[in-house]
């Protein structure tokens, strides 16, 4: 339990500075009492547990693959993480030892009477019942094992333990970059309880239609692409004209995930109905980000202001702000570059697969910026011997760190659109066509929006 009397805090701390926003639709289901049985999808590691347990104030068990517990240390982190080894049949060899299929089950039957004790205290476990960690937009099939240990628990009690499934759904919507967002999506619960006549019937069948009913509930809260085609034309459009569709004032992230459902929706439909529109809309769309990229733009930076103030009046506040930001912001860098630019550094040279890039970036960051920051203040008191100096100079820290982030986001953008104006003047008819671009794209999937609704 050492997660959550020690770690937990500072993890929801990380959180919080690693996503700019995470979101969380039917919080109230995620504090349901127990016992409970949480199912989700798996694109991101360490990162999909890790987004649960902080957002549910009651401990989680974790069902993880027995791989992590062979080496002594990563078992004694997974342990202290309140962690269950699970044995797929991919795992019989351990490299320490082999494991024959009557062994793994035996293994498996002991994890299995884990969770029963565990739940027959209220407990709350958490399974990834994909089996393995792929960083895309899809849904693998579901291994049957979360339903089997729901209908066993309940069994022994002759289905009066009262046990809940909650399945859910992690969408993140870059989860490789730093400061993107993840919506936690979560379902209806799931009673167990009502497939105790299947159950008596026939176990296997039980487990069967139950592991269907979590593949769908799980499903109908995730954004699910088919191809990688498909993924890239979808973000693509929501990325750079999601602001066109959305008709919110404000924007939520399950704004943008029904926004993206939608959009696959209709991609599928065109597909069927009008294949051209779909080739006309990919076409045009590839060539305009091409041309963004190679013109080092954004379509932010042409993306006209909203308001009644001028552009040089626009211009002249942007400025003031950044003069005046300036000793701040160096100040911010000064103090927090180096244990921020550490964790990607290591996350590159440490994988080469996507889904482990934010784990690493995570777990990294939390040793990088509190070692910096203890010794920094260590040192200002030090040369101080002021506690109260020390103190100020702790807490400013991290507001320093994120005014710094706040500060060159607005600054990138600013030298952007500084680029296109520029660019207007020396390439004007460039620019131009760029716009034309940009406005027939617009146009183009304004009309498949108003078609894909307007169908019968």
């Amino acid at each position: 339990m050492l997660f959550y009397t020690v770690m937990k805090p500072l993890v929801q701390v990380a959180l919080r500075v690693f996503f700019r926003q995470l979101e969380v639709r039917h919080p109230e289901r995620l504090r349901m009492r127990g016992p409970l049985l949480i199912t989700s999808n798996h694109p991101n590691t360490l990162m999909d547990p890790l987004v649960a347990a902080v957002n549910r104030r009651q401990p989680i068990a974790f069902l993880a693959k027995s791989t992590f517990f062979k080496n002594p240390i990563s078992r004694a982190i997974m342990e202290s993480g309140n962690s269950i080894p699970i044995y797929r049949r991919q795992d019989l060899d351990t490299g320490a030892e082999t494991l024959t299929p009557a062994q793994l089950e035996a293994q498996n039957e002991k994890a299995f009477g884990r969770c029963y004790d565990y739940f027959d205290k209220g407990g709350t476990i958490m399974i990834f019942p994909e089996g393995t960690s792929v960083s895309e937009r899809r849904l693998r099939p579901l291994k049957t094992g979360a339903a089997r240990i729901a209908l066993g628990a309940e069994a022994r009690h002759d289905f009066t333990l009262g046990l809940h499934i909650l399945p859910l759904g992690i969408n993140y919507f870059d989860p490789q970059r730093f400061r993107s967002d993840v919506l936690l999506n979560l379902a209806e619960p799931i009673r167990v309880a009502d497939y105790a006549e299947q159950y008596r019937q026939n176990p296997e069948a039980a487990a069967d239609v139950l592991t269907e009913e979590i593949r769908r509930r799980m499903e109908a809260h995730l954004i699910i692409t088919r191809t990688d085609e498909e993924d890239e034309l979808v973000t693509q459009v929501e990325r750079t004209f999601g602001q066109h569709l959305i008709q919110d004032d404000e924007e939520t992230l399950y704004d943008n995930f029904q926004l993206s459902r939608t959009l696959l929706k209709a991609v599928r439909y065109f597909e069927e109905h009008d294949a051209s529109r779909i080739s006309q809309v990919q076409e045009k769309l590839h060539a305009y980000h091409q041309q963004l990229e190679h013109l080092r733009l954004t379509d932010e930076a042409l993306e006209s202001r909203p308001g009644g103030s001028t552009r040089a009046s626009r211009a002249l506040a942007a400025g003031l702000r950044l003069v005046l930001g300036a000793p701040f912001y160096l100040y911010g860098v000064i103090n927090n570059y180096v244990p921020y630019i550490i964790p990607s550094v290591i996350a590159k040279r440490a994988t080469k697969d996507v889904e482990f890039v934010a784990p690493i970036m995570l777990v990294t960051g939390m040793l990088t910026f509190t070692l910096a920051y203890v010794g920094q203040t260590a040192l200002v008191y030090h040369f101080t011997h002021s506690w109260l100096w020390a103190l100020l100079y702790f807490i400013s820290l991290p507001l320093s760190g994120f005014y710094a982030l706040n500060y060159w986001g607005n600054l990138a953008s600013r030298l952007r659109r500084l680029r296109a104006l520029r660019l207007f003047r020396q390439q004007r008819p460039l620019m131009e066509t760029l716009l034309h671009q940009r406005t027939e794209l617009i146009r183009l999937i304004r009309e498949a929006r108003a078609a894909y609704l307007d169908r019968k």
